[in-house]
């Protein structure tokens, strides 16, 4: 007799089914896999419809208790909102798997498949597959009440500048649409002297008075004043403004400084023109071209106004014109301009060309006038000056006619401007004509000063058809690689009516 050698092999033996008869694999149940689900339901205290709330102007959802969060479709920040929302019956169970249904992006419903495990009778592990269908309700949250209310507000920024020109105003319009301040405001309303800034929170406001202090020579004071109060949990409810006080200087303002400040300037004329105005006043002597730079602090310390308001801005003529070419500067003097040119001219009111009197000055716009040409100008020799530090300065030394700007046609000009701004959502009485004409000249001034440009965002605008940035007038304008395509979102990433979900 022979022995085999083989090791012996062992096979796992069936029993049947305490229900239903079925040969099965042997388990703690004793039960197969359809019996015991008949018998047990490990969903069972797991809500199958749950509600969700979402506010349809900010597209935002509730997260209790009172968070609410962005989310986009079948994200995975929306899967987590959702699961938290049956975190306490879910911890019976163990998680396995959780995914998204789809569902039609307008059906206001939210399909969720989620995959759980349980041990059941006598160590038996059973797993299960179901569909949680979340139902989205409308619901308004807090920050927009405050939006829609107009007057539940915290705090406060009130802008102002005291002067008639609102060139400072627009170029600073533009800053904000730039960096997005505008977000947390509640509402905007422009009025005769400036812009008010309502605010939810004072942070907020805080954080536009910090952006203001850096971007435009301004100073600011800040009070509250208290709403309510409770005596027994000790919290106060205050209201707070701030008021934030720009200078009274525009671009292409002629002013007069003090002799103190003008001499720690490096012993410039006191009469100079403001040829831009951002962080800091930019100012020239259009007899040296001498420039300088003057903080929100410096002019605090020493005060000066505008000899003149924009609607006595004259026309002239230029008669006759030379360069002046290697001037000798005083000792002491200051950084001179590299993109202007120091001319002498000769000029004629448009008003007066019937008669024999010209004028005589010195200029800073050499590099773009030639006989023949209009330009823009203030005459001081005819004129009533109101002011502290003029009045004292010797009369020798005051110019005849400070010139400005060239004077371009500007019908011409606005038909063929092909490019647009952005505005600022606020509440407005109506724009008049000396608005129309303000907000023309802030235009015209965006297309002469490339340095003005670069802080403001310019787009196309497809009405105009695009011409050749080359002019042979020597209009200035704006080329079309600073210009930005406006963004206009219609239809989802689908391509279908998805920016509509969930707002009907």
């Amino acid at each position: 007799m022979e022995y085999m050698k083989e090791p012996a092999t062992y096979s796992q033996g069936n029993i049947l089914c305490c229900q239903c008869g079925t040969a099965i694999p042997p388990n703690p149940a004793n039960m197969c896999v359809a019996c015991l689900r008949t018998q047990v339901d490990i969903t069972e205290g797991i809500p199958k419809q749950v509600i969700v709330q979402f506010c349809k102007q900010c597209e935002r959802y509730l997260q209790p208790p009172g968070t609410w969060v962005q989310c986009t479709l079948e994200s995975r920040e929306l899967l987590s909102l959702c699961l938290k929302k049956i975190k306490a019956a879910l911890s019976r169970v163990r998680l396995i798997e959780a995914g998204f249904v789809w569902t039609e992006p307008h059906s206001k419903r939210l399909k969720v498949k989620l995959t759980v495990q349980k041990e059941v009778m006598n160590g038996a592990i059973l797993q299960q597959i179901f569909v949680i269908e979340y139902i989205v309700h409308s619901q308004m949250c807090d920050d927009c009440h405050r939006v829609e209310a107009k007057d539940f507000w915290k705090a406060v920024v009130q802008v102002r500048q005291k002067t008639l020109h609102k060139k400072t105003f627009y170029y600073l319009e533009q800053l904000i649409l730039k960096h997005k301040l505008h977000q947390n405001t509640l509402r905007i309303k422009e009025i005769h002297d400036g812009l008010d800034f309502y605010y939810a929170s004072k942070q907020h406001a805080q954080k536009m008075v910090d952006f203001l202090q850096c971007t435009v020579p301004c100073r600011s004071k800040s009070s509250q004043r208290l709403i309510s109060h409770d005596i027994h949990s000790n919290t106060y409810n205050y209201k707070s403004t701030f008021s934030v006080e720009i200078v009274p200087i525009c671009k292409d303002n002629v002013v007069c400084l003090s002799p103190k400040l003008a001499q720690s300037l490096g012993n410039m004329s006191q009469i100079c023109v403001c040829i831009r105005v951002t962080s800091t006043i930019h100012i020239i002597d259009p007899n040296t071209l001498q420039i300088a730079e003057i903080d929100g602090s410096t002019y605090w310390r020493h005060p000066f106004n505008s000899l003149f308001q924009p609607k006595q801005l004259e026309e002239f003529i230029v008669m006759d014109i030379s360069r002046v070419h290697n001037k000798k500067q005083s000792a002491g003097a200051g950084m001179k301009s590299s993109k202007h040119t120091l001319a002498e001219a000769w000029v004629q009111k448009t008003s007066e060309l019937n008669t024999d009197q010209q004028y005589f000055c010195r200029t800073h716009l050499g590099h773009l006038l030639n006989p023949g040409d209009l330009v823009l100008g203030f005459d001081l020799a005819n004129c009533n000056l109101n002011d502290e530090f003029a009045n004292k300065m010797n009369p020798q030394i005051v110019p005849d006619v400070v010139l400005i700007k060239k004077s371009y046609d500007r019908s011409k000009r606005q038909r063929r401007r092909n490019w647009k701004l952005k505005e600022l959502d606020r509440d407005r009485e109506g724009m008049d004509t000396d608005d129309e004409r303000q907000y023309q000249d802030f235009l015209e001034d965006l297309e002469e000063d490339e340095a003005i440009r670069k802080n403001v965002n310019i787009y196309k605008n497809p009405v105009i058809p695009v011409e050749s940035d080359t002019d042979d007038e020597g209009v200035p304008r704006i080329s079309l690689a600073e210009m930005l395509e406006d963004l206009q979102i219609s239809q989802d990433a689908t391509g279908g009516e998805g920016a509509d979900m969930l707002t009907e």
